[in-house]
């Protein structure tokens, strides 16, 4: 999830022209959605409007329910695994729907969101450079070196489902090819979601000609990237990535959508295609209301070991996005550091990124919860926090070969340093199940207790923030302490 921003061209230490996508000044940004508001639920208050509707059932679909159901409507598309159909039908016809009594629960299909190709030779960036965000969760040791902080931890044998906007056309230019398995990579369409006649798994490169880039930015923070000709290094460089696109080229989806993706990275668990490979999933993505669907394929995956990690949201104060507020799910608020936009010795004023030295141990005085992060309401559960705030990856306006690289904040940007932590402690310790990965997460995260912190912004100016005790969950993860604590 993405919130607002400034582009123009940077000129870095690495003498590699880059781009910045950035919010603005971060003290006076009001709380953004985490995903569009306007879902298909605006329908409803039309009852004569068509609408998606996801329909649990309390066992497989028979001919007889169908039947029934597409009396009310009409049944576009089934998901098995989840007992679950997907409709389109009159927003008045809803709550004949949930009146069935084969149905468990029934709710309008709610939306989500957030060239040539150049091969490289290399299998990963685990030599890579480090950068602030890697520094903060303890991945790597200091600025301009390769030293990871993380053992010999590096997510070798886990697969990371990155349900997202799938990878840019020109993917190969940032990542070894050998990091993305792309015998599994996916994508799931249907502009309509589960309005659209048929919404099945599309033609099988869909997934690598995204126009959006969130995916691709994403991805970079678990395997790191190329930055020109030098190596950036990432959470769990010699994890494999899984892109299933789910979102749109707008970067919005639908939950029925989302189910899919779920439920096919489960599937490839459940049937033993990835072997005995470990599985998280990375969805940096969500809406403002939880989907039945979207739960039963959470809970399907849960129970079978695949231990997803989600974006909280970016909605400030109006509360945590689902399915990152759903307990099962380990939810990620963002943070940023007080070091951002400072000179430092040797490096010019926008290479901070790559100067700045978070100071060892972790003081959590050095941090600050963003404005714009999800707070936890009622019964939501915000687990932990991590970089979310100015956090340099690929990311394109353009298809094309040229190579950019923007500053993006969000908690969709935070999302991917925990999932990358989940694959370093799956590498450790292959049944590590989700109720585990999240305790051991809570006990070695720092904690960020209510405050205030000055802060520097992109133009120089300085500011102050602020947040309560809904804000943090148990602190800012550490990848080190996390891997001592897994057994």
């Amino acid at each position: 999830m993405r919130i607002g921003r400034r582009s123009g061209s940077l000129a870095l230490v690495l003498m590699v022209v880059a781009c910045e996508r950035s919010p603005e000044t971060i003290t006076g940004n009001a709380p953004r959605p985490s995903m569009a508001t306007t879902t298909s639920t605006a329908g409803a208050t039309n009852p004569q409007a068509t609408i998606g509707i996801n329909v649990l059932l309390t066992g497989p679909a028979t001919a007889a329910q169908l039947a029934e159901l597409n009396t009310l409507g009409t049944v576009t598309d089934q998901i098995p695994e989840l007992n679950a159909v997907l409709m389109a039908a009159k927003a008045g016809n809803l709550p004949l729907i949930q009146a069935l009594s084969y149905v468990v629960g029934a709710n309008p299909d709610a939306e989500r969101g957030d060239a040539p190709v150049d091969v490289m030779s290399v299998t990963d960036f685990t030599g890579g450079r480090s950068t602030w965000d890697m520094d903060a969760i303890n991945v790597t040791v200091s600025p301009f070196t390769s030293t990871r902080n993380t053992s010999t931890f590096t997510g070798d044998g886990v697969y990371v489902g990155v349900l997202d906007t799938g990878l840019l056309d020109n993917w190969r230019s940032y990542f070894p090819a050998d990091r993305i398995a792309t015998q599994f990579a996916i994508a799931f369409q249907g502009g309509g979601g589960a309005m659209n006649k048929g919404a099945v798994p599309s033609q099988p490169n869909v997934w690598e000609h995204d126009q959006n880039s969130h995916g691709t930015h994403v991805t970079s923070t678990i395997l790191g990237y190329r930055f020109g000709a030098t190596a950036i290094n990432g959470v769990a460089p010699k994890a494999k990535i899984i892109p299933v696109k789910v979102l749109k080229q707008s970067g919005f989806g639908w939950s029925s959508m989302i189910a899919r993706g779920i439920t096919y990275i489960t599937g490839l668990k459940m049937t033993g295609q990835l072997g005995s490979h470990p599985v998280v999933i990375n969805m940096s993505l969500g809406g403002p209301s939880l989907d039945v669907v979207e739960q039963a394929a959470i809970d399907l995956a849960v129970a079978h070991g695949v231990i997803i990690v989600a974006a909280a949201g970016n909605a400030g104060t109006q509360g945590m996005g689902f399915p990152g507020a759903y307990p099962p799910v380990i939810s990620v608020a963002a943070v940023g550091w007080t070091g951002q936009w400072k000179p430092y010795s040797g490096c010019g004023f926008r290479s901070w990124w790559l100067c700045g030295n978070v100071a060892d141990p972790t003081n959590a005085n050095d941090f600050y919860i963003a404005p714009f992060s999800s707070r936890q309401l009622g019964d939501q559960d915000l687990d932990v926090a991590a970089p979310g705030v100015y956090t340099v990856g690929p990311y394109q306006l353009n298809s094309g070969s040229r190579l950019t690289y923007f500053f993006l904040s969000g908690t969709s940007m935070a999302t991917p340093h925990v999932a990358g932590i989940v694959a370093l402690m799956a590498e450790k310790d292959a049944a590590l199940t989700a109720a585990r990965a999240e305790t051991i997460l809570e006990g070695s995260a720092t904690p960020l207790p209510p405050g205030m912190r000055s802060i520097t912004n992109p133009n120089g100016s300085s500011g102050t923030v602020g947040w309560g005790s809904n804000a943090t969950g148990a602190g800012l993860v550490q990848a080190d302490r996390a891997l001592t604590a897994t057994p």
